[in-house]
Protein backbone atom coordinates (compact mmCIF):
# COMPACT_ATOMS: atom_id res chain seq x y z
CA UNK A 1 0.00 0.00 0.00
CA UNK A 2 1.28 3.38 -0.75
CA UNK A 3 1.81 5.37 1.64
CA UNK A 4 0.70 9.61 0.99
CA UNK A 5 3.31 11.96 0.83
CA UNK A 6 3.43 15.72 2.43
CA UNK A 7 3.17 18.38 0.35
CA UNK A 8 5.54 20.35 -0.33
CA UNK A 9 6.46 24.57 -0.36
CA UNK A 10 9.36 26.71 -0.19
CA UNK A 11 7.50 29.91 1.65
CA UNK A 12 5.22 31.36 4.02
CA UNK A 13 3.23 33.03 1.11
CA UNK A 14 2.87 29.46 -0.98
CA UNK A 15 1.27 28.03 2.10
CA UNK A 16 -1.26 30.92 3.03
CA UNK A 17 -2.31 31.32 -0.49
CA UNK A 18 -6.02 30.20 -0.83
CA UNK A 19 -8.28 31.57 1.86
CA UNK A 20 -11.06 29.72 3.32
CA UNK A 21 -14.75 31.14 1.79
CA UNK A 22 -16.94 31.08 3.79
CA UNK A 23 -20.36 29.27 2.74
CA UNK A 24 -23.53 31.86 1.87
CA UNK A 25 -27.18 29.51 3.13
CA UNK A 26 -29.17 31.99 1.34
CA UNK A 27 -27.59 31.18 -1.90
CA UNK A 28 -29.09 28.14 -2.10
CA UNK A 29 -32.17 26.42 -1.33
CA UNK A 30 -32.08 23.21 0.62
CA UNK A 31 -35.42 22.43 0.94
CA UNK A 32 -35.70 19.86 -1.56
CA UNK A 33 -32.65 17.97 -0.61
CA UNK A 34 -33.96 17.59 3.11
CA UNK A 35 -37.33 16.52 1.94
CA UNK A 36 -35.78 13.68 0.27
CA UNK A 37 -33.38 12.97 3.27
CA UNK A 38 -36.96 12.19 4.83
CA UNK A 39 -37.69 9.35 2.74
CA UNK A 40 -33.58 7.84 3.33
CA UNK A 41 -32.23 6.20 6.32
CA UNK A 42 -29.10 6.54 8.32
CA UNK A 43 -27.61 9.82 8.33
CA UNK A 44 -29.83 11.36 6.07
CA UNK A 45 -33.04 10.88 7.56
CA UNK A 46 -31.69 11.79 10.86
CA UNK A 47 -30.31 15.21 9.11
CA UNK A 48 -33.98 15.68 7.93
CA UNK A 49 -35.39 14.88 11.45
CA UNK A 50 -32.75 17.55 12.91
CA UNK A 51 -33.61 20.13 10.21
CA UNK A 52 -38.01 19.54 11.12
CA UNK A 53 -36.83 19.61 14.98
CA UNK A 54 -35.04 22.88 14.40
CA UNK A 55 -37.78 24.46 12.15
CA UNK A 56 -40.17 23.60 14.83
CA UNK A 57 -37.93 25.51 17.50
CA UNK A 58 -38.17 28.47 14.89
CA UNK A 59 -42.08 28.09 14.76
CA UNK A 60 -42.28 28.05 18.45
CA UNK A 61 -42.93 31.64 19.84
CA UNK A 62 -42.39 30.84 23.39
CA UNK A 63 -38.84 29.37 22.75
CA UNK A 64 -35.51 30.17 23.64
CA UNK A 65 -33.04 28.82 21.36
CA UNK A 66 -29.63 28.65 22.92
CA UNK A 67 -26.76 27.91 19.83
CA UNK A 68 -23.80 25.71 21.31
CA UNK A 69 -20.59 26.01 19.03
CA UNK A 70 -17.66 23.78 20.17
CA UNK A 71 -14.97 22.63 17.26
CA UNK A 72 -13.04 24.25 14.22
CA UNK A 73 -16.32 24.30 12.22
CA UNK A 74 -16.37 28.56 12.06
CA UNK A 75 -12.56 28.30 10.42
CA UNK A 76 -13.72 25.94 8.35
CA UNK A 77 -16.33 27.95 6.12
CA UNK A 78 -19.36 27.99 9.16
CA UNK A 79 -18.49 31.17 10.17
CA UNK A 80 -20.96 32.98 8.20
CA UNK A 81 -24.04 30.72 9.07
CA UNK A 82 -23.87 31.17 12.59
CA UNK A 83 -23.81 34.67 12.05
CA UNK A 84 -26.95 34.74 9.41
CA UNK A 85 -29.00 32.42 12.30
CA UNK A 86 -28.64 35.21 14.59
CA UNK A 87 -29.22 38.11 11.62
CA UNK A 88 -32.80 36.15 10.52
CA UNK A 89 -33.84 35.54 14.35
CA UNK A 90 -32.77 31.38 14.54
CA UNK A 91 -30.82 32.27 17.81
CA UNK A 92 -31.19 33.83 20.75
CA UNK A 93 -28.32 33.37 22.90
CA UNK A 94 -24.73 31.56 22.20
CA UNK A 95 -22.89 29.28 24.26
CA UNK A 96 -19.26 28.84 22.95
CA UNK A 97 -15.83 27.91 23.34
CA UNK A 98 -13.53 30.72 23.38
CA UNK A 99 -11.30 29.63 20.23
CA UNK A 100 -15.04 29.78 17.94
CA UNK A 101 -15.59 33.08 18.93
CA UNK A 102 -11.69 34.87 19.44
CA UNK A 103 -9.57 32.73 17.44
CA UNK A 104 -11.68 32.46 14.42
CA UNK A 105 -14.29 35.02 14.72
CA UNK A 106 -12.93 37.95 16.03
CA UNK A 107 -9.43 37.19 14.24
CA UNK A 108 -11.02 37.40 10.85
CA UNK A 109 -13.26 40.71 12.21
CA UNK A 110 -9.70 42.03 12.52
CA UNK A 111 -8.77 41.39 8.64
CA UNK A 112 -7.07 38.34 9.43
CA UNK A 113 -7.80 35.40 7.38
CA UNK A 114 -7.98 31.07 7.40
CA UNK A 115 -6.62 29.07 4.72
CA UNK A 116 -7.40 25.97 2.47
CA UNK A 117 -4.13 23.81 3.38
CA UNK A 118 -3.52 19.75 3.58
CA UNK A 119 -3.84 17.21 6.41
CA UNK A 120 -0.40 15.72 4.88
CA UNK A 121 1.75 18.57 5.11
CA UNK A 122 4.83 18.26 7.17
CA UNK A 123 4.33 20.18 10.32
CA UNK A 124 7.96 20.68 10.97
CA UNK A 125 7.49 22.47 7.78
CA UNK A 126 4.88 24.57 9.02
CA UNK A 127 6.39 25.30 12.09
CA UNK A 128 9.30 26.67 10.54
CA UNK A 129 6.68 29.28 8.39
CA UNK A 130 4.98 29.47 12.01
CA UNK A 131 1.97 28.44 10.59
CA UNK A 132 -0.67 26.71 12.70
CA UNK A 133 -2.93 23.56 11.72
CA UNK A 134 -6.43 22.67 12.06
CA UNK A 135 -6.92 19.01 10.05
CA UNK A 136 -6.14 20.97 6.40
CA UNK A 137 -6.37 24.78 7.26
CA UNK A 138 -3.75 26.98 8.14
CA UNK A 139 -3.24 29.71 10.47
CA UNK A 140 -0.36 32.28 10.44
CA UNK A 141 0.25 32.01 14.21
CA UNK A 142 1.76 36.00 13.62
CA UNK A 143 -1.93 37.38 13.20
CA UNK A 144 -3.37 34.99 15.96
CA UNK A 145 -0.55 36.47 18.52
CA UNK A 146 -1.95 40.21 17.08
CA UNK A 147 -5.02 39.00 17.72
CA UNK A 148 -3.84 38.09 21.50
CA UNK A 149 -2.51 41.28 21.60
CA UNK A 150 -5.48 43.42 20.66
CA UNK A 151 -7.45 41.25 23.57
CA UNK A 152 -5.13 42.60 25.73
CA UNK A 153 -5.27 46.49 24.60
CA UNK A 154 -8.73 46.46 24.58
CA UNK A 155 -8.79 45.06 28.53
CA UNK A 156 -6.32 47.89 29.27
CA UNK A 157 -8.72 50.19 28.49
CA UNK A 158 -11.88 48.56 30.53
CA UNK A 159 -12.38 49.45 34.45
CA UNK A 160 -10.50 46.81 36.41
CA UNK A 161 -12.71 44.49 37.74
CA UNK A 162 -14.50 41.41 37.22
CA UNK A 163 -16.37 40.57 34.27
CA UNK A 164 -18.74 37.70 32.45
CA UNK A 165 -17.10 36.51 29.07
CA UNK A 166 -20.21 38.03 28.35
CA UNK A 167 -19.86 41.15 29.35
CA UNK A 168 -16.14 41.24 27.77
CA UNK A 169 -17.41 40.21 24.97
CA UNK A 170 -20.01 42.87 24.17
CA UNK A 171 -16.90 45.47 24.98
CA UNK A 172 -15.93 43.73 21.84
CA UNK A 173 -18.79 44.33 19.54
CA UNK A 174 -18.45 47.88 20.73
CA UNK A 175 -14.53 47.60 19.63
CA UNK A 176 -15.89 46.20 16.07
CA UNK A 177 -18.35 48.35 15.77
CA UNK A 178 -15.13 51.15 14.71
CA UNK A 179 -12.15 49.20 14.29
CA UNK A 180 -13.51 46.20 12.45
CA UNK A 181 -11.64 45.53 9.11
CA UNK A 182 -13.91 42.63 8.00
CA UNK A 183 -17.79 44.15 9.39
CA UNK A 184 -20.77 42.06 10.41
CA UNK A 185 -18.57 39.23 11.97
CA UNK A 186 -20.32 37.05 14.49
CA UNK A 187 -19.49 39.08 17.26
CA UNK A 188 -20.37 42.39 15.62
CA UNK A 189 -23.68 41.06 14.71
CA UNK A 190 -24.84 39.63 18.07
CA UNK A 191 -23.95 42.88 19.47
CA UNK A 192 -26.46 44.70 17.06
CA UNK A 193 -28.91 42.40 17.97
CA UNK A 194 -29.05 41.34 21.62
CA UNK A 195 -27.48 38.52 21.60
CA UNK A 196 -25.33 37.52 24.37
CA UNK A 197 -22.72 35.28 24.23
CA UNK A 198 -21.43 33.00 26.90
CA UNK A 199 -18.09 31.14 26.73
CA UNK A 200 -17.46 29.21 29.61
CA UNK A 201 -14.02 28.30 29.35
CA UNK A 202 -13.23 31.98 27.83
CA UNK A 203 -9.63 31.69 29.07
CA UNK A 204 -8.88 28.56 26.20
CA UNK A 205 -8.70 30.61 23.67
CA UNK A 206 -6.65 33.54 22.64
CA UNK A 207 -9.03 35.47 25.09
CA UNK A 208 -6.80 33.60 27.82
CA UNK A 209 -3.44 34.75 26.41
CA UNK A 210 -4.18 38.48 25.68
CA UNK A 211 -6.10 38.47 29.64
CA UNK A 212 -3.02 37.15 31.14
CA UNK A 213 -0.34 39.95 29.36
CA UNK A 214 -3.24 42.06 30.53
CA UNK A 215 -2.84 40.86 33.92
CA UNK A 216 0.77 41.05 33.74
CA UNK A 217 0.75 44.51 32.57
CA UNK A 218 -1.09 45.11 35.19
CA UNK A 219 -0.52 43.67 38.24
CA UNK A 220 -2.42 45.78 40.80
CA UNK A 221 -5.44 46.98 39.08
CA UNK A 222 -7.26 44.66 36.40
CA UNK A 223 -9.85 42.81 34.75
CA UNK A 224 -10.65 39.29 35.72
CA UNK A 225 -13.58 36.88 34.56
CA UNK A 226 -15.99 35.76 36.85
CA UNK A 227 -17.54 32.70 34.96
CA UNK A 228 -19.86 31.89 38.56
CA UNK A 229 -21.81 34.82 37.68
CA UNK A 230 -21.72 34.02 33.95
CA UNK A 231 -23.54 30.81 35.12
CA UNK A 232 -25.75 32.38 36.87
CA UNK A 233 -26.39 34.81 34.17
CA UNK A 234 -26.92 32.04 31.64
CA UNK A 235 -29.29 30.25 34.28
CA UNK A 236 -31.18 33.66 34.36
CA UNK A 237 -32.20 33.56 30.79
CA UNK A 238 -33.60 30.02 30.94
CA UNK A 239 -35.92 31.06 34.13
CA UNK A 240 -37.15 33.82 31.67
CA UNK A 241 -38.09 31.49 29.07
CA UNK A 242 -40.93 30.08 29.01
CA UNK A 243 -39.91 27.33 26.63
CA UNK A 244 -36.12 26.19 25.26
CA UNK A 245 -34.43 24.47 22.39
CA UNK A 246 -30.70 23.42 21.78
CA UNK A 247 -29.11 24.04 18.51
CA UNK A 248 -25.52 21.97 19.35
CA UNK A 249 -22.24 21.50 17.18
CA UNK A 250 -19.81 19.69 18.63
CA UNK A 251 -20.46 19.01 22.40
CA UNK A 252 -18.06 19.51 25.61
CA UNK A 253 -18.16 22.10 27.95
CA UNK A 254 -20.80 24.55 26.03
CA UNK A 255 -23.49 22.08 25.35
CA UNK A 256 -22.62 21.12 29.16
CA UNK A 257 -23.01 24.34 30.68
CA UNK A 258 -26.28 25.15 28.52
CA UNK A 259 -27.88 21.70 29.81
CA UNK A 260 -26.95 22.24 33.10
CA UNK A 261 -29.01 25.65 33.71
CA UNK A 262 -31.73 23.64 34.16
CA UNK A 263 -30.22 21.95 37.62
CA UNK A 264 -29.43 25.10 38.90
CA UNK A 265 -32.66 27.01 37.98
CA UNK A 266 -34.39 24.10 40.31
CA UNK A 267 -31.26 24.65 42.93
CA UNK A 268 -32.40 27.90 42.90
CA UNK A 269 -36.07 27.59 44.04
CA UNK A 270 -37.16 28.28 40.07
CA UNK A 271 -39.76 25.72 38.19
CA UNK A 272 -38.45 25.20 34.74
CA UNK A 273 -39.17 22.80 32.18
CA UNK A 274 -36.61 20.51 30.87
CA UNK A 275 -35.23 22.12 27.43
CA UNK A 276 -37.98 20.93 25.17
CA UNK A 277 -36.17 20.81 21.88
CA UNK A 278 -32.68 19.46 21.24
CA UNK A 279 -31.18 19.06 18.06
CA UNK A 280 -26.76 17.99 18.11
CA UNK A 281 -24.27 17.31 15.44
CA UNK A 282 -21.02 15.61 16.19
CA UNK A 283 -18.98 12.45 15.76
CA UNK A 284 -18.19 12.20 18.82
CA UNK A 285 -18.75 8.22 20.60
CA UNK A 286 -21.80 7.33 23.24
CA UNK A 287 -19.86 4.05 23.95
CA UNK A 288 -17.20 5.65 26.76
CA UNK A 289 -19.71 7.67 28.74
CA UNK A 290 -18.62 10.91 26.68
CA UNK A 291 -20.27 11.62 23.55
CA UNK A 292 -19.11 15.19 24.17
CA UNK A 293 -20.98 15.51 27.32
CA UNK A 294 -23.76 12.49 26.80
CA UNK A 295 -25.87 11.05 24.19
CA UNK A 296 -29.35 13.61 24.50
CA UNK A 297 -31.02 10.41 25.67
CA UNK A 298 -28.61 10.04 28.44
CA UNK A 299 -28.92 13.72 29.80
CA UNK A 300 -32.87 13.01 29.96
CA UNK A 301 -31.80 11.14 32.68
CA UNK A 302 -30.36 14.04 34.39
CA UNK A 303 -33.69 16.04 34.13
CA UNK A 304 -31.66 18.10 31.16
CA UNK A 305 -33.41 17.60 28.07
CA UNK A 306 -36.68 16.55 27.35
CA UNK A 307 -36.56 13.21 24.60
CA UNK A 308 -39.50 14.18 22.67
CA UNK A 309 -38.35 16.23 20.03
CA UNK A 310 -34.41 15.27 20.03
CA UNK A 311 -32.30 13.95 17.41
CA UNK A 312 -28.65 13.40 17.24
CA UNK A 313 -26.80 13.26 14.09
CA UNK A 314 -23.63 11.52 13.64
CA UNK A 315 -21.99 13.38 11.27
CA UNK A 316 -19.53 16.13 10.52
CA UNK A 317 -20.97 19.23 11.05
CA UNK A 318 -19.63 20.90 8.03
CA UNK A 319 -21.45 18.43 5.48
CA UNK A 320 -24.89 18.75 7.15
CA UNK A 321 -25.05 22.25 8.93
CA UNK A 322 -25.24 23.97 5.36
CA UNK A 323 -28.47 22.11 4.85
CA UNK A 324 -30.13 22.54 7.74
CA UNK A 325 -29.54 25.97 8.08
CA UNK A 326 -30.86 26.85 4.37
CA UNK A 327 -33.70 25.19 4.96
CA UNK A 328 -34.65 26.79 7.97
CA UNK A 329 -33.75 30.02 6.08
CA UNK A 330 -35.96 29.28 2.62
CA UNK A 331 -39.20 27.71 4.53
CA UNK A 332 -38.77 31.08 6.33
CA UNK A 333 -40.31 30.65 9.83
CA UNK A 334 -38.29 33.35 11.09
CA UNK A 335 -39.61 36.14 9.68
CA UNK A 336 -42.27 35.96 11.97
CA UNK A 337 -40.31 35.32 15.00
CA UNK A 338 -39.79 38.57 17.09
CA UNK A 339 -36.02 38.93 18.61
CA UNK A 340 -35.76 38.46 22.27
CA UNK A 341 -32.41 40.42 23.16
CA UNK A 342 -31.69 39.11 25.67
CA UNK A 343 -29.21 41.37 26.09
CA UNK A 344 -30.50 44.02 27.86
CA UNK A 345 -31.62 41.68 30.89
CA UNK A 346 -28.30 42.73 31.92
CA UNK A 347 -28.29 45.93 31.41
Amino acid sequence: MSKKKSVGHNSKKEFLKKPVEHIDITSFDARKIISSMEKMSFVSRETANAANIFNQMIEDKDCTIFLTLAGSTSAAGCMHIYRDMIKFKMVDAIVATGASIIDMDFFEALGFKHYQGSQFQDDKELRKNYIDRIYDTYIDENELQMCDKIICEIANKLEPKSYTSREFINEIGKYLKTNAKKKNSLIETAYDNGVPIFCPAFTDSSAGFGLVMHQENNPKKHLTIDSIREFRELTEIKIRSKGSGLFMIGGGVPKNFIQDTVICAELLGKNVDMHKYAVQITVADSRDGACSSSTLKEASSWGKVDVTKEQMVFAEATSVLPLIASDAYHRGNWKKRDKKNFTKVFG
